[in-house]
């Protein structure tokens, strides 16, 4: 069980404890009691927004231990300018990603799909409409937008996709009781260049990568930005992060070859 969700379940416990206590004893000091509810809060917020503490979601954030090379995965596409930017690239330095499609993107650009799936790459889900406050809808809607997102990307690839990765890597309860109804496995990543943002330049995506470079890291790049057509940071530091692999005699591997082995 991932660390922070035993220290989840522990709080919890604790705030339990606090809650039977001030009924049958008396309440807490009330300083006491603010600074027990601030941290009980922002532990929670934080299983929310930080998907590598996994602390709802049993998310694949790494390679498991032994894993040799690092893989790829890119986000908010496909684009029709930018993403084959982005294929150009790894075609030249010999390298397959997994692309975490918007669906409802894909549907409107079913050629780049077609050109991603060409390549050799791996397509994952990124919900259909890439819903920002994903992690605050009610369960009937999560769980519709990831069917609606399931059907397009299965009839554009012809394949069900099973990975999936949060708007935002936000999760909560509601996420992961939806995710596992319909088979799906989350995806997060060890490495970001934070390249979503349009303050992101190339050399800072490249140094902020490289910093968590080491064999088993999931590299998370953006090959589309979220709106629009402003181009992502990433594709002027794919090359050099490409060759920053190589310097680091790392190899660009399957983002599959990390995920747990079927029951």
């Amino acid at each position: 069980m991932p660390p922070f969700r035993v220290v989840l379940y522990l709080a919890t416990v604790g705030m339990l404890v606090m809650s039977f206590r001030a009924i049958l004893v008396g309440p807490p000091p009330l300083e006491l009691s603010a600074i027990a509810m601030t941290a009980y809060f922002a532990l929670v917020l934080g299983g929310v927004f930080v998907l590598r503490w996994r602390v709802f979601v049993d998310a694949v954030v790494r390679g498991p231990q032994g894993a040799r090379g690092v893989a790829l995965t890119f986000d908010d596409g496909p684009h029709p300018k930018w993403t084959p930017r982005v294929l150009a690239t790894l075609a030249k330095h010999d390298a397959k990603a997994t692309f975490f499609l918007v669906a409802r993107k894909a549907e409107e650009h079913p050629d780049v799909v077609r050109a991603i799936l060409d390549a050799g790459h791996a397509v994952g889900l990124h919900s259909y409409a890439h819903d920002r406050l994903f992690a605050l809808r009610r369960e009937g809607r999560v769980r519709g937008d990831l069917e609606r997102g399931i059907a397009a990307l299965e009839k554009l690839t012809g394949s069900r996709p099973t990975l999936f990765r949060p708007p935002i890597g936000h999760t909560n309860p509601v996420i992961a009781r939806v995710v596992d109804k319909l088979d799906l496995t989350v995806v997060g990543w060890s490495a970001a260049g934070r390249d979503g943002v349009a303050s992101a330049n190339a050399e800072d995506v490249v140094s902020r990568v490289r910093r968590d470079l080491r064999d088993g890291a999931i590299v998370l790049l953006h090959d589309s930005p979220e709106k629009g057509n402003r181009e992502p940071a990433a594709v002027k530091a794919l090359p050099l992060i490409l060759d920053a692999l190589a310097a680091e005699r790392l190899d660009v591997v399957p983002l599959e070859s990390f995920m747990p082995p079927e029951n």
